[in-house]
């Protein structure tokens, strides 16, 4: 299933409120994430690593502008290489979900963090997906994946829930003019109903067990007491004599 035809909506007023709350995530949690090489898989029409101050910034695609194009199911990167992988609508959007993110967890290094971006089943944009009649249409036609199914997935491979985010709390209206005037529905949605945000952010960290120090088995047995060498002393002539007189009365 392809991905890159979703660029093409974001062009459209829904996909451009969404897009700029996308952007509006990603600058903000990618500033503060440090290391040599950042990942973004998909959407290559978007740079969403443009706040990210890493020396290598790479988009990997199956098409569109990417650097890399390749099948995001066999990454061609080294294991334990990269310290940021993001995914924006990547999941949604392939037949083969979990292995792509088997293979995120392959090409990250110990440590790492992985940043992913997903349309919320249990939302007014979940009761859209399942009405729309023309399920060929983006972002419609993608596997829309449940929060809890994603994190369960994201706890055997290893990576640790390091923060989460909703937005998009509004009804998915096509008219530019609605968009605006239900716009306050963000913060209060934000508030009164988290969990029915229209698109979920879950940020991860790839944890690794460490090695056990194993300490040498130090004896409790004591040190030997030393025994003391006798001092010497100088013996003058008076004594020398008495010993040499009891020596000779001993021999008798």
């Amino acid at each position: 299933m392809q991905i890159e035809p979703l660029s093409d909506w974001f062009g459209t007023p829904l996909g451009g409120y969404l897009l700029g709350c996308e952007q509006a995530y990603f600058d903000a949690e990618v500033a503060d994430v440090f290391g040599f090489n950042a990942l973004q898989l998909g959407l290559s029409n978007v740079d969403f690593l443009r706040a990210n101050r890493m020396p290598l910034r790479c988009r990997i695609a199956c098409d569109g502008p990417a650097r890399i194009r390749a099948d995001l199911r066999q990454l061609p990167v080294l294991a334990n290489s990269a310290d940021l992988v993001i995914l924006p609508h990547v999941l949604e959007f392939s037949d083969h979900p979990h292995q792509v993110l088997r293979e995120v967890v392959r090409v990250l290094m110990p440590e790492g963090h992985v940043i992913v971006s997903g349309f919320n089943p249990w939302s007014l944009w979940g009761v859209r997906h399942f009405l729309t009649k023309n399920q060929e249409s983006f972002p419609w036609r993608g596997r829309f994946i449940s929060l809890n199914r994603l994190k369960d997935w994201m706890a055997l491979l290893g990576l640790e829930i390091a923060s989460g985010q909703m937005c998009c709390y509004l009804p998915p209206m096509r008219s530019e003019k609605w968009l605006q005037r239900l716009d306050f529905l963000e913060s209060a949605g934000d508030r009164w109903w988290p969990f029915a945000g229209g698109v979920y952010f879950l940020h991860a960290v790839k944890r690794v067990q460490g090695m056990r120090v194993i300490t040498p088995q130090w004896k409790d047995s004591k040190a030997k007491s030393k025994s003391l060498a006798p001092v010497p002393h100088r013996v003058n002539d008076d004594e020398r004599l008495v010993a040499r007189n009891r020596d000779a009365e001993t021999a008798e």
